[in-house]
């Protein structure tokens, strides 16, 4: 996992527990609501982006020759 995702993680585990607690009054409680369904966003925004980047072939390069199949 990249720092970025670990970071998203850490974040949307921490406004969790704070959910879990109790602690917070109903305002407060649709904010980290909100706050998670964003971090989320931000976490499956930058997974899709990077599979996408694994799945898609790399460019023709000037002076490479492809490699011999198998």
């Amino acid at each position: 996992m990249t720092d970025a995702l670990a970071e998203l993680a850490q974040r949307l585990q921490e406004t969790a527990e704070r959910l879990r607690a109790g602690e917070l009054d109903p305002d407060a409680v649709l904010a980290a609501i909100e706050e998670c369904a964003g971090l989320a966003g931000e976490a499956s925004a930058q997974v899709d982006e990077r599979v996408r980047a694994a799945l898609e072939p790399l460019p023709d390069l000037p002076g490479q020759l492809p490699l011999p199949a198998p």
